[in-house]
C-alpha cells in the first residue's frame, strides 16, 4: 500500500508562511520565510507581467488573457452598459495537478 504524503495546506499568507517554516527546517526564522515568499510572488507577478505566461512544472501555467469590450446590464437599474476590455490572469492547471483534484 502506498503512503499518503502529508498534505501541505496554506489559505492565506500567514499560513503560507507558517507552513514553509514548519516544513523547510528549524533554522528558518519567520523574517526569511516572509522574505521567501514575498520573492516568490514578485517573481510570479514580475513574469507574467512582462511575459505573458509562467509555468511552474506540476502545478500549472499562469497566462495573461485578454478579454474583448462587451456589453452587460447593470443588475440594480437594468440597464445595458459597455464593458471595457480588460486583462486577466488565467491558471491551467498540470495534469498531473488536475489529476488530484
Amino acid at each position: 500500500m502506498a503512503k499518503k504524503k502529508k498534505s501541505l495546506v496554506a489559505t492565506t499568507k500567514t499560513d503560507f508562511i507558517k507552513t514553509l517554516k514548519e516544513n523547510v527546517g528549524a533554522s528558518l526564522t519567520n523574517d526569511q520565510a516572509k522574505e521567501i515568499y514575498n520573492v516568490f510572488t514578485t517573481i510570479l507577478k514580475d513574469t507574467i507581467t512582462n511575459e505573458k505566461k509562467l509555468n511552474l512544472n506540476g502545478v500549472g501555467t499562469f497566462k495573461v488573457n485578454n478579454r474583448k469590450a462587451r456589453k452587460g446590464i447593470n443588475p440594480k437599474t437594468r440597464e445595458e452598459i459597455k464593458i471595457k476590455a480588460s486583462k486577466t490572469v488565467g491558471f491551467k492547471p498540470a495534469p498531473s495537478f488536475k489529476s488530484e483534484l
